[in-house]
């Protein structure tokens, strides 16, 4: 299902630097910018909570109120705390309806394949998808039903199924997803039960030892 759009609204941000940013985002405001389609670039605020939940649910177009004039943008960056958790800052670019625009959107893998039964283990290595389509067509998620995979299947970019209209920017040969056996470590820790007697060199005897050694050298 496509993402539509979602309003919010953007007051114009004065002053820069980093005390102001501060101050900023103790007041529960995020800054960001708006450029693109060869207008004037705007420094901009956002509500955090409202913009941070609309970013967490996978949110790409916005249609920005600025000062009352409409904006549809797409998001192109956001910039995140050392932790990944805060949004630090966001940047917008200026889209239109019928614009073609590249993002990356999340792969979801269902099912279960078929090579499990077998001892094999899915491995995902990709993620996310990066993608070309419509503005007004970027899919929540990619999903593909991996049930029919075996053990040393591999799933490749071109393997996926994209929603009409929207071409992968990937190789199409790269690998997404794998199922293997796992092998198990060389030296392996011996099985309960199972001590190993490791020889000791070099051990002083005991006292029987040595009196039944000096008796055999009479």
């Amino acid at each position: 299902m496509a993402k539509q759009s979602i309003q919010i609204t953007a007051q114009p941000r004065e002053g820069l630097g980093s005390r102001r940013v501060k101050r900023l985002r103790d007041q529960g405001l995020i800054p960001g910018v708006v450029y693109g389609h060869k207008e004037a670039v705007v420094p901009v605020t956002l509500p955090k909570k409202e913009l941070t939940t609309h970013i967490d649910r996978g949110a790409h177009v916005f249609d920005l109120s600025i000062d009352g004039k409409a904006e549809k943008v797409l998001v192109k960056d956001v910039q995140y705390d050392h932790l990944g958790l805060e949004i630090l800052h966001i940047d917008f670019a200026r889209v239109s309806l019928d614009e073609r625009v590249e993002v990356t959107v999340p792969l979801e893998l269902k099912g279960t394949p078929k090579g499990e039964a077998e001892g094999g283990v899915l491995q995902q290595i990709v993620a996310e998808l990066e993608i070309e389509c419509l503005v007004t067509d970027i899919p929540d998620k990619i999903t593909h039903n991996v049930s029919e995979m075996a053990i040393d299947d591999a799933l490749h970019i071109k393997d996926l199924a994209l929603p009409a209209g929207a071409k992968a920017m990937q190789d199409p040969d790269l690998i997404v997803a794998m199922v293997k056996v796992i092998e198990e470590e060389a030296g392996a820790p011996a099985a309960e039960g199972e001590t190993a007697e490791p020889e000791i060199i070099g051990r002083k005897p005991e006292e029987g030892e040595a009196a039944e050694g000096a008796e055999e050298k009479k």
